[in-house]
């Protein structure tokens, strides 16, 4: 059965009795299989509308998000996913959602929308893939959710976990580096409106924040944004 966007909004408070259990034991068990060094931490938002954007080069990163967030962070995941009896039951427990890649998912947006609205802290990886080589082109849809949601985007980086995998296999502890960078909103300036184009530049001006999130010794994972020559803020206010 197909659960309304109201409805799905309405779960939240329900989902998050639940996540006060789960988050402390997903931290727990973080702490034991990984060490994760977090940088950033205070340009968290502790409330309002919150959009963590980040690249994406692992399986692990909406893991270790929603872990090492302090607020009960809630993912868009690929539709695939649902293929995948653990990562299925995983997205289910915590309450994440699903987004159809490759068309304008319009509930998916809407869903997006009204979460942030309602102060559920969302996390997005406006590449919609994974790129463990570093960052690729993003797509719009992150930037017209924040726009309409007036949500605090916070841009953050997670790095040095691609062989995460190999790394647990061999029983050692993974490692990850997570860089939280400035916040920001979006804006449109007088005479103008929210536009394709405007749309446009401003995913391309998040992303080159997202970018400067990466530390230069990860310079190699800035990837299509590495030019921080082209840094604009025309569509971006800082928070």
């Amino acid at each position: 059965m197909t659960t309304s966007i109201q409805d799905f909004v309405a779960q939240q408070e329900e989902l998050n009795k639940r996540r006060r259990i789960l988050h402390p034991m997903l931290r727990g068990i973080l702490n034991i299989i990984a060490r994760v060094d977090v940088e950033g931490g205070e340009n968290i938002p502790r409330s309002g509308p919150t959009l963590i954007m980040s690249n994406h080069i692992s399986r692990a990163d909406p893991v270790v998000f929603t872990g090492i967030v302090p607020r009960y962070l809630v993912s868009m995941a690929k539709s695939e996913t649902l293929d995948s009896f653990f990562e299925s039951l995983a997205l289910h427990t915590w309450g994440n959602f699903v987004v159809n890649r490759g068309e304008v998912d319009r509930e998916a947006l809407k869903k997006s929308i009204e979460l942030l609205k309602s102060e559920n802290p969302l996390w997005i990886a406006p590449e919609g893939t994974r790129n463990p080589d570093g960052l690729g082109e993003a797509y719009g849809g992150m930037a017209y959710i924040a726009y309409k949601a007036n949500a605090t985007v916070v841009p953050s980086a997670i790095l040095g976990i691609k062989d995460w995998a190999h790394r647990l296999r061999r029983l050692r502890r993974a490692y990850a580096k997570v860089v939280f960078g400035r916040p920001f909103r979006f804006h449109v300036p007088d005479g103008e409106r929210f536009s394709r184009d405007v749309r446009e530049q401003m995913i391309q001006e998040a992303m080159y924040q997202l970018a400067l999130a990466i530390p230069d010794e990860y310079a190699s994972q800035r990837g299509a944004y590495h030019n921080l020559e082209n840094v604009t803020t025309k569509y971006v206010e800082f928070v």
